[in-house]
């Protein structure tokens, strides 16, 4: 006799493995929108700081600008890892933050807002997408990390267009300009001296946690610098107009905040070499709204230095490395160079 079918255990596994697939979907859709999402921030939100910082340095002194900026951010990032139990940092670790800090925010994004009282937002950011250049040379004379072939081609590419972007004659007849150009590049060198030498630093393994103290102490030297050089003593709250404070409020929480966890998420997600993609977009996005909001004038020359400056960082980018493995498991690894936040 043919036994008779369980009715109710089987609709209820039929439920059960239903409510689990619908469950994958969807967390795959809520992934998916979510790594989407995370790219138009580091693309449009971190290309559109050049721009606000100008906005903000217009009614606020630029070192008060960026070292409250970074206070506040970093003050309610590490309030958030507190709340997730993160431990407290040691004296030692402290030191670490303020030392990253004052190469990457007060030498790197400060001086960069300092310099934009005389140059335009799109040209900043030219400048600064020759970073991940800048970074292959400092591993050849520190760490002796001989570039291959295509790494030495997108250099010497990305050389030609620098020195096409800084040589416009509008620019070396400029003193000012040439001077914050100057002061740009410098704080992209510190920039990329503190991304070769982060991993030695001996921060914090907890990536949100380090970064909010690198803003917090990034910001103390700002603040100091105001104060020392009399951006305190000349700032003016009763003069800041709605677009300088919305830009400053701006760079707060998207630039620092949002952008950032966007970034550390698709860390988290996707490979490298699609999250350095902001070096190729954050430019282009700087330059299109330095031009459509500010009345920045784009040159052929800049064009032509941008395309050669940008297809200099895709070579990079886009090289590979044979890792050594056993017999027949050998596989490619993607090596990049990922950009950093303005």
């Amino acid at each position: 006799m043919r036994p008779q079918p369980q009715l109710p255990g089987t609709f209820l596994k039929s439920y059960r493995a239903a409510v689990l697939v619908l469950g994958r979907m969807k967390l795959q859709l809520s992934q998916g929108s979510l790594i989407i999402a995370s790219f138009a921030a580091i693309y449009f939100i971190w290309g559109s700081t050049y721009l606000f910082n100008y906005f903000a340095i217009q009614d606020i002194p630029p070192f008060l600008m960026a070292g409250s900026r970074f206070l506040v951010a970093g003050a309610i990032l590490y309030t958030i890892t507190w709340l997730q139990g993160a431990p407290a940092p040691s004296p030692r670790q402290w030191g670490s933050a303020a030392r990253m800090g004052f190469l990457f925010l007060t030498l790197g994004t400060g001086g960069t807002v300092w310099a934009e009282q005389w140059v335009d937002t799109g040209i900043a950011a030219l400048i600064i997408a020759f970073q991940p250049l800048m970074v292959v040379f400092m591993l050849w004379l520190l760490f002796a990390k001989r570039p291959s072939a295509m790494v030495l081609a997108g250099v010497a590419l990305g050389v030609v267009g620098m020195v096409l972007l800084v040589g416009q004659q509008r620019f070396v007849t400029d003193r000012d300009t040439l001077i914050g150009m100057l002061v740009i590049i410098g704080s992209m060198t510190s920039w990329c001296y503190g991304s070769v030498t982060l991993s030695k630093a001996g921060l914090p393994s907890n990536r949100l946690q380090s970064s909010a103290m690198q803003m917090l102490m990034g910001g103390i030297i700002l603040l100091v610098l105001a104060f020392t050089m009399g951006d305190a003593q000349r700032f003016d709250p009763g003069i800041v107009t709605w677009k300088a404070g919305l830009s400053w409020l701006f760079l707060v929480v998207f630039g620092s905040l949002v952008a950032f966890s966007a970034f550390t998420y698709l860390l988290q997600h996707v490979s490298p070499d699609k999250v350095a993609t902001s070096n190729y977009v954050n430019p282009v996005v700087a330059l299109f709204l330095g031009w459509a909001f500010n009345n920045e004038v784009i040159t052929q020359q800049s064009i032509l230095a941008a395309l050669l400056m940008l297809a200099g960082v895709f070579f990079i980018n886009s090289r590979l490395q044979v890792k050594g493995k056993p017999p027949g498991k050998r596989r490619l690894r993607r090596r990049t160079a990922v950009g950093a936040v303005s």
